[in-house]
């Protein structure tokens, strides 16, 4: 934001607010972009073959580990399948490296 707002020669000091920022120069917001990146990584993981590391599950949490009191830390997982679901986005799609593409782009405005 602090480019953006050097861009447009404003200081936080003229109290824009960052949406106005982010309109004038033509930016996405944050959370689509980071959105967009996770899902994207989600898709390379998908196309990977079966034997890789990273596909069979030898990276994954182990489950005999003892966790801790209080709430459960977010995985991985469980994001993406939270922003699949907010997106509605099928993970079957991700084989096809075009169409997922255009499945996740956040255009910009």
């Amino acid at each position: 934001m602090r480019m953006l707002r050097w861009f447009c020669g404003h200081t936080r000091r003229d109290r824009v607010r960052n949406e106005i920022i982010r309109d004038r120069v033509g930016v996405a917001p944050i959370e689509e972009k980071l959105t967009q990146h996770r899902l994207r990584w989600f898709g390379h993981v998908q196309r990977r073959p079966p034997e890789v590391p990273v596909r069979n599950g030898v990276l994954e949490r182990v489950d005999n580990v003892k966790r801790g009191r209080g709430r459960p830390k977010l995985t991985c997982d469980e994001s993406v399948k939270r922003d699949l679901k907010d997106w509605n986005i099928s993970k079957e799609i991700a084989l096809d490296r075009s169409t997922w593409r255009l499945a996740i782009n956040v255009p910009e405005p």
